[in-house]
């Protein structure tokens, strides 16, 4: 069987890099972060080119190269089409989109290289690109799959609108979304409906605000937590990470939380949400919390 033809699979908690040029990590302790969290279950890593300036993709590549052995227990999503004015890639000259076949192309030869690998598993087009030519744009990632260079193309941040079109060219395996018990969006938008009309497991970017929700001292992310730590103590003492979790595993589609901590704990506190499944109220409950009312 074709590696390309096997259907994604991703853990169903999956590590995000974005930060991880901050975490300060060594490559022993990258290495050290990696193999923990693929004790605990998350074999899956999320990148984007651009995460750490261009930099994160390198970060962890050391590790792989430095570890051979890891790259074969983990799969590597990653994302291009933003081009960010930087001094790893000095032709950028304002920020902007690019779908284009010679930036995509050009995007994922870099990042095998930061990668140190020879394949990504899942490569997502990282925001729409107002400029897109979707035909284009399929005819390059079938070069990709042809070339055993990517296994599997998905977006990132489009509206059901823009999925579909490029839903018509090319398969796609995932949808990656913000989606938080602060930030309904994908609910309200016909996001989510889709994902669940097309069997996509949409995979969730910031599920805990970006950290708001769990020290922001807005009402909204106070109501929030005032419901969470309520629905906690019914669950074991469960942390208000871990209610927010489950909070979004609750939904049909069947989502995939990316976590943002280099923190172990974090990680942890993320896969134990995997053990609680909300009642239909108290899910509910977190979303008046959120919104400040009543359903209509």
């Amino acid at each position: 069987m074709n590696t390309a033809a096997r259907a994604l699979t991703l853990s169903p908690i999956v590590a995000g890099l974005w930060r991880m040029a901050e975490w300060g990590l060594d490559v022993p302790g990258r290495i050290r972060w990696i193999e923990q969290a693929l004790d605990l279950g998350i074999t899956s890593f999320d990148h984007a080119d651009i995460y750490g300036g261009y930099t994160v993709e390198a970060l962890f590549g050391e590790a792989l190269a430095a570890a051979p052995g890891l790259r074969q227990r983990l799969q590597i999503a990653t994302k291009c089409g933003i081009k960010l004015v930087s001094a790893q890639r000095p032709a950028h000259a304002i920020k902007s989109y690019d779908s284009g076949r010679a930036h995509v192309l050009a995007s994922v030869d870099a990042s095998l290289r930061a990668l140190r690998t020879d394949r990504i598993d899942l490569l997502l087009l990282h925001r729409p690109d107002l400029l897109l030519d979707p035909d284009e744009l399929a005819d390059t990632l079938r070069l990709l799959l042809a070339a055993g260079k990517v296994l599997h193309f998905g977006v990132s941040n489009h509206s059901p609108g823009q999925l579909n079109v490029l839903r018509k060219r090319h398969p796609l395996a995932t949808h990656q979304i913000e989606f938080s018990p602060l930030q309904m969006q994908a609910l309200a938008d016909g996001t989510l409906e889709q994902c669940v009309d097309l069997g996509l497991r949409p995979m969730i970017w910031s599920p805990l605000g970006g950290g708001r929700l769990l020290s922001g001292q807005d009402e909204q992310a106070r109501r929030v937590r005032g419901a969470l730590a309520e629905l906690g103590a019914r669950h074991g003492g469960a942390s208000a990470a871990t209610l927010a979790c489950a909070w979004i595993l609750r939904h049909p589609s069947r989502p995939i939380p990316i976590t943002g901590s280099g923190r172990i704990e974090g990680l942890r506190e993320a896969v134990a949400a995997l053990d609680i499944r909300l009642s239909t109220e108290d899910w509910y409950r977190v979303w008046q919390a959120s919104m400040g009312r009543e359903v209509a």
